[in-house]
C-alpha cells in the first residue's frame, strides 16, 4: 500500500505511461524515409526494410556501446551508417535526424494523461524520468509541459532505468530522499523494479491488464493514470 504521507514529489515515466510510444515512432520513421527520398533516395530505399534497419541498429550499437543509453546519438548513428552504406552524403544524418526528432514528439495522449498530470502536479512536484527522448515542453504541442517540474533522461545521466544512478539523480534534481518519492511508470522492470531498488515508492500503470510476475511488487496498480490519482485520493 503506498503511503500517501510520505509522497513530496512524483517522479513519471513517458513513454508507455503518458502515450504509446510504437505508433509515434513509426509514424516518424516514415517521416524519416519520406524525406530521405528526396535528400538521399538509397538510403530512403535502404531504410524501407525492416531488416536493413535492424542491421544499422545493431551496427551502432557494437560500434558505440558507451552510447546506448543515448536514443537521439543511436539514432543519429544509425542514419550516417545508413547515408555511408548508401553511398551519400553523410552530413545529412543532422538534419535527417531533426525530421525524424520533430515527428517523434508528435505523441497523441492517453486520454487519462492531462487531466491526470493536473491533478498530481497540483498537490506534488512532478519530474519526468525517462529512457528516451521525448521533451515535455514539446510533446503533444507543449501542452503539457507547465505540468513538470523539469526532467530527468539517460541522456543526462549517462545511465537509463533501472540503473540506480538515474534513480538517484532525479532524487537530488528534486532535493529529496527517494523514500519520499513516489515513481510512477509502465515497465515492470524498468520502472517499478528500478525504483523500488533505489528505495522509492512505486505505482505500476498497468493499461494492458497484464499479470504481475515477480517477487517484489509495486505499492500499488493501476489501469490509468486517472485510476491512480483516485488512489492517491486526488
Amino acid at each position: 500500500m503506498i503511503d500517501i504521507s510520505r509522497i513530496r514529489a512524483i517522479t513519471l515515466d513517458l513513454d508507455d505511461t503518458l502515450w504509446p510510444i510504437w505508433p509515434t515512432i513509426e509514424q516518424a520513421e516514415l517521416r524519416l524515409q519520406a524525406w530521405l527520398l528526396q535528400q538521399a533516395p538509397r538510403t530512403s530505399a535502404l531504410f524501407a526494410s525492416p531488416h536493413a534497419r535492424v542491421a544499422l541498429r545493431d551496427q551502432a550499437q557494437a560500434d558505440w556501446p558507451e552510447h546506448h543509453h543515448d536514443l537521439s546519438f543511436m539514432r543519429r548513428e544509425m542514419i550516417r551508417l545508413g547515408l555511408k552504406q548508401s553511398g551519400e552524403d553523410q552530413d545529412l544524418a543532422g538534419p535527417a535526424f531533426g525530421v525524424f526528432f520533430d515527428a517523434r514528439q508528435q505523441v497523441t495522449l492517453f486520454d487519462d494523461a492531462a487531466p491526470a498530470l493536473k491533478r498530481l502536479s497540483a498537490r506534488w512536484p512532478v519530474l519526468a524520468l525517462s529512457n528516451g527522448n521525448a521533451d515535455v515542453q514539446c510533446v503533444a504541442g507543449g501542452g503539457i509541459g507547465a505540468y513538470f517540474c523539469g526532467s530527468v533522461s539517460a541522456r543526462d545521466v549517462g545511465v537509463g532505468k533501472p540503473d540506480l544512478r538515474i534513480f538517484q539523480a532525479a532524487a537530488q534534481a528534486l532535493r529529496l530522499e527517494p523514500t519520499q518519492i513516489l515513481h510512477v511508470g509502465d515497465d515492470e522492470g524498468l520502472d517499478v523494479l528500478g525504483a523500488l531498488a533505489a528505495g522509492m515508492q512505486t505505482a505500476w500503470i498497468n493499461r494492458s491488464d497484464k499479470l504481475w510476475s515477480f517477487p517484489q511488487r509495486p505499492h500499488a496498480s493501476a489501469a490509468s493514470m486517472l485510476e491512480l490519482c483516485e488512489a492517491l485520493e486526488l
